[in-house]
């Protein structure tokens, strides 16, 4: 067989995945692709694991796959100025929260899952959707949940003052530091992680519909609940129980030193925490507010430009190849993040990592893919950290957010 997809960038140690392809093209509704050119911007992470199922496409289809290794960082922004010129990729590789600003752009076409969309979670689904249309086929969700250093903790806590009196009396008697851990950053918190707790006040950030997306003319982050988490997080700052001097660098590495029992992060940290021969437990997000404290859930796929010359071929190449189980579980096995599709899903979930968080993450919502977000993510950081370092009045501080964000929305 001759391939003539390309790697343009070195791809260092990228592994690349040995894929069960026979037979699949015919496996759902893309068409019938012969011939053409595909360009796909990938990043390394993928790349290795996207060179077997385009060499595998080409043989089957005839159409010639350029692979264009990218930060994953610049994908974005460089898609939205390359796609209106001409000179933009067929495909990308984006996290599901690039949405809003691709569709606002004009530069991303929708993708119609037909029957494929019950293959997936629907929380992938929802999160490659915007008004009521779908853009992207997902192939990953991901999450955070407690990591908790079960020799210093042996129950998980209900609630985030559980959580907080474990640690101290840990702390009390000279067995840990740090009563929990969450990364934070000095200049803008970390919306992110504490959005958890900020939602188990009630406070999400716009409204969320009937159909779980949200409505963008409707933010959500003021009121009592949105007040009484701002009073949560001067009491937790003055405590000490949140430092913006920790950083995520700095809380994984007094996480590994076994200095406190609790951590809030990712599955990223998971490989380097198991290594450190720390015995742990990956357990639901306590409540501090009461209520559920759900999660944002990152969803990552592929989005097909606007402006390709070949969207028949891009469809095709997304449904019947990247949309496998093979092709799915191999993105799992070098990325790290649990496949999107249900059934792949499903096999990971011999992991019990991967259970774990799945299940922390099936209370969770998607973090929001509306271009609005532009303007709440500086201010919202920006407040945490303030109010956290107790630098004014906590709910004067989230009121004067929440009119600053709605300001920069109504323009």
């Amino acid at each position: 067989m001759k391939v003539n997809s390309r790697i343009l960038a070195a791809l260092g140690g990228v592994a690349v995945a040995s894929l069960a392809l026979a037979g699949c093209a015919g496996s759902g509704d893309g068409g019938d692709a012969q011939g053409g050119f595909l360009t796909i911007w990938v990043d390394a992470d993928r790349a290795g694991v996207l060179e077997d199922v385009a060499a595998q496409f080409e043989e089957d289809r005839g159409v010639t796959v350029e692979l264009v290794v990218k930060e994953f960082g610049d994908i974005r922004d460089d898609f939205v100025t390359q796609v209106p010129t001409g000179n933009g990729p067929d495909i990308i590789v984006g996290a599901h929260d690039w949405l809003g600003k691709l569709v606002q752009n004009g530069v991303v076409a929708p993708l119609e899952l037909g029957d494929k969309a019950g293959e997936f979670q629907d929380v992938a689904v929802t999160a490659m959707s915007y008004e009521g249309q779908t853009y992207g086929l997902p192939y990953s969700v991901e999450n955070i949940a407690l990591l908790r250093n079960t020799a210093l903790a042996p129950e998980a806590p209900a609630t985030m003052d559980e959580a907080i009196a474990t640690g101290n009396e840990l702390i009390a008697a000279g067995q840990a530091q740090y009563a929990f851990l969450v990364g934070l950053d000095p200049n803008a918190a970390d919306p992110y992680h504490l959005y958890p707790l900020q939602a188990s006040y009630g406070a999400t950030v716009f409204e969320i519909t009937a159909d779980g997306t949200y409505d963008p003319t409707k933010l959500a982050l003021g009121g009592a609940g949105g007040e009484a988490f701002a009073t949560q997080l001067a009491a937790w700052g003055a405590a000490g129980v949140l430092n913006t001097n920790i950083s995520g660098d700095i809380a994984k590495e007094e996480f590994l030193a076994g200095k406190a029992p609790f951590f809030l992060t990712g599955p990223w940290n998971v490989p380097a925490i198991a290594e450190a021969g720390i015995e742990y437990s990956i357990d639901p997000i306590p409540t501090a507010g009461g209520q559920t404290a759900t999660p944002f859930v990152g969803v990552q796929g592929f989005y097909i430009s606007a402006k390709s010359e070949n969207p028949i071929a891009a469809s095709e190449f997304l449904l019947n190849y990247v949309g496998t189980e093979e092709v799915q579980t191999a993105l799992y096995e070098v990325g790290g993040r649990a496949p999107a599709l249900l059934s792949a899903f499903e096999a990971a979930q011999g992991d019990a990592d991967v259970a774990a968080f799945g299940a922390v993450g099936a209370e969770g919502v998607p973090m929001p893919n509306v271009p609005a977000m532009d303007a709440v993510w500086a201010d919202w950081g920006a407040t945490e950290v303030a109010i956290i370092n107790n630098q004014g009045d906590p709910v004067a501080l989230w009121q004067a957010m929440v009119a600053s964000i709605e300001g920069k929305i109504a323009g």
